[in-house]
């Protein structure tokens, strides 16, 4: 299938969110409280004109997309930016030509395309800071053969979710890497 085709199978934000059974209240939560920096509004005219569409691969389970999908929404608002969600568990094929690392589903993925449906830029599933905090955590767990490792893991999550929804700071570089990749890719075209 086409980009355009994978486009037009997937749901609206309010499709998605209706069939959503976890993490659906955290999401709304950044969602509502999100706001774009003042100094971001002059970038996203620029990218109002570009015409772009986005299909995002996710699930609701996923912690990642309970972060990055609102601040996607938020910044496809102010740039006409029209947004079609494909669950990544029904859509291996074309999951699985955005594999991050080259092996890993990881989520959400988002594709950028114009009105051709030519890809012009992919962002996902992290921002870089986002990663970097990840990564420590996990440095942090112990050994998976350690019999406590679920149950610190589970902790760790949990932490990991609650710093989602209620730091402002990590939506901010969630953003901020989002508006440099359209800016890179699509404004100046790298």
């Amino acid at each position: 299938m086409t980009l355009e085709q994978w486009f037009e199978k997937g749901l609206t934000f309010n499709q998605y969110t209706s069939l959503m059974k976890v993490n659906k209240e955290n999401m709304l939560q950044i969602l509502e409280r999100f706001e774009l920096e003042k100094d971001d509004i002059k970038l996203i005219e620029q990218l109002k004109e570009k015409q772009l569409r986005a299909i995002v691969l996710t699930e609701d389970w996923c912690g990642d997309a309970m972060l990055n999908v609102p601040i996607l929404v938020k910044i496809a608002e102010k740039a006409n930016i029209d947004i079609r969600f494909l669950l990544r568990d029904q859509n291996l094929e074309l999951m699985d030509q955005y594999l991050t690392n080259g092996t890993s589903r990881a989520i959400p993925i988002f594709i950028f395309i114009d009105n051709d449906g030519s890809e012009k830029a992919v962002w996902g599933p992290r921002a870089p800071k986002l990663q970097q905090l990840v990564d420590e955590v996990r440095a942090a767990l112990p050994a998976k053969e350690d019999p406590s490792f679920a149950e610190k893991q589970k902790e760790t999550f949990k932490k990991l979710t609650k710093s989602y929804v209620e730091e402002a700071a990590l939506w901010d570089e969630v953003s901020y890497s989002i508006l440099t990749t359209l800016k890179d890719k699509i404004l100046y075209g790298e």
